[in-house]
């Protein structure tokens, strides 16, 4: 019987043992990439956890109770308690998922479930500790990795794309919906489409995260008034942060799932020895 599916997958993958190897990621780069992946994982599960002691969004420097931007709730409907998240007015049950989960005979009346909340159980004060203490490790993670990654040349050498490549952007968007790699030369390098999302996700997003979250400090806006002004209110940045962190969930399904599409053991193995393999471009699909 011929492999196909996650068979076919795998069995190229681990072919790849023959290719010829290339040392990608630098130790910096590796030990900063999987201290990142622990901080947002306890980021995410703790600040979610914060997110249910009062799980709404507002827009600017005030709460409007009466009028959130977006809010996860129960109601009633037809004598029934039902799980409910409404964004912009517009209201879709959620039940099971969103403010009502658990089993069928022990529903728990919380915006995100137990299960991706750090702590499980509702506990506010932890849940801020935790986010603060794995958010400033982020910073430190993030700012050693900017610094020795400005004095190598790690950013201008392989994130920002050239002119060249930027002419084939298009290109490389439709190989990727076609699940289509690149091999041999063109695999020693990432491709434009990462190059971007690389630089977008370094120099804007996780800034612009920190600086609002940041600016939901109390303490810290007495200090430096100009933080809420950056995001006009206190409540715009909590929102802005919140949205920002579904940003980077995306980028990290979208990012796992390539890797799993294209070849997770060479590029797993890649991030934790910093080899990896080339595949020749003779080498077939």
């Amino acid at each position: 019987m011929e492999p196909h599916g996650w068979a076919l997958v795998l069995l190229k993958d681990l072919s790849l043992r023959q290719a010829s190897n290339m040392y990608r990621h630098s130790l910096v780069v590796r030990v900063t990439h999987w201290a990142g992946v622990l901080c947002f994982a306890v980021l995410l599960m703790s600040g979610l956890q914060i997110f249910n002691a009062h799980p709404a969004l507002y827009w600017g420097d005030a709460s409007n109770f009466a009028k959130p931007v977006a809010s996860i709730n129960t109601t009633v409907r037809d004598g029934r308690r039902i799980g409910v998240a409404e964004v912009l007015g517009h209201r879709l049950v959620t039940t099971g998922v969103l403010g009502l989960s658990g089993s069928a005979d022990d529903r728990q009346e919380r915006a995100f479930p137990r299960w991706i909340t750090l702590p499980s159980e509702q506990d506010l004060a932890t849940g801020r500790r935790w986010h603060f203490f794995f958010a400033w490790l982020l910073v430190l993670d993030g700012f050693f990795y900017f610094l020795l990654g400005i004095w190598r040349g790690h950013f201008w050498r392989d994130l920002v794309p050239a002119r060249e490549r930027l002419k084939h952007i298009g290109r490389t968007l439709v190989d990727h919906l076609y699940l289509r790699f690149p091999t041999g030369d063109e695999d020693m390098h990432y491709n434009v489409l990462q190059q971007l999302t690389y630089l977008v996700i370094i120099f804007v997003v996780l800034p612009l995260q920190v600086l609002a979250g940041l600016a939901m400090s109390p303490a810290l806006d007495a200090a430096f008034p100009f933080l809420t002004s950056v995001f006009d209110g206190r409540q715009t940045a909590r929102t802005v942060h919140f949205l920002l962190a579904c940003v980077l969930v995306a980028f990290v399904v979208v990012h796992v799932t390539m890797l799993l599409v294209s070849g997770p053991w060479n590029k797993l193995r890649s991030m934790i020895t910093g080899w990896y393999a080339i595949k020749s471009t003779g080498g077939g699909p």
